[in-house]
């Protein structure tokens, strides 16, 4: 019995620590905002070179699996935690005369902005404690609208979001996301011309 004990025990230790491993590899990542070769991340973590080899390969399945706006990108042998290509412009956007904002604050915004409504524990869990700090900011300065929902927040972005950042407002499935303006007129003329293919068409069956 004494045995099963200790077998179960060491098994616990074994995956808290890979856990744990999983968890300062991803913090390496986030921490540095350029790309980490092998080497720079076992000084950073203290983490074996197979290991962390292993634990990339989880946390890039990870972050595929969950649609994430936020990916972890491999060149020559070295990785980096960034933003997706399809929300660089937001955070271009976000980033132009917002001075008071870090860098991580702004991917921590453009999170919200692509997943809106959102649970703040989502976010968390996405972007780290960390958010937690900028959360708050937003809410205080009125970028973010909150609502208690059970045991954590509710997030979506304010009017004075868009005002902000010259954005608009888009319905796309049932759900509101934000837009250079340049582009929802680009929508707005594709509307129109499929309204005026519509008329035409109901032109010519009449007349015909």
């Amino acid at each position: 019995m004494d045995e099963n004990i200790s077998s179960e025990t060491l098994n616990e230790l074994d995956e808290n620590k890979e856990i744990e491993n999983l968890k300062k590899v991803e913090a390496a990542l986030f921490i540095s905002a350029r790309f980490l070769n092998l080497q720079e991340l076992v000084m950073l973590t203290d983490v074996n070179p197979l290991m962390i080899k292993e634990l990339l390969g989880r946390l890039i399945e990870k972050y595929n699996r969950e649609d994430s706006a936020i990916e972890i990108i491999i060149k020559d042998n070295m990785w980096k935690m960034d933003v997706r290509q399809d929300y660089v412009s937001m955070i271009n956007k976000l980033a132009t005369g917002s001075a008071e904002f870090t860098k991580a604050e702004q991917e921590t915004l453009a999170v919200i902005a692509y997943k809106q409504p959102v649970k703040q524990s989502v976010i968390i869990n996405i972007r780290g404690n960390k958010a937690y700090e900028h959360i708050k900011n937003f809410i205080d300065v009125g970028l973010v609208i909150s609502k208690r929902e059970g045991h954590t927040l509710e997030l979506r972005l304010s009017d004075d979001f868009f005002e902000y950042f010259h954005l608009q407002k888009k319905e796309l499935d049932g759900k509101v996301i934000a837009v250079e303006e340049e582009d929802l007129n680009e929508d707005n003329e594709g509307d129109e011309k499929n309204d005026e293919n519509e008329e035409t068409k109901l032109l010519r069956e009449s007349s015909s």
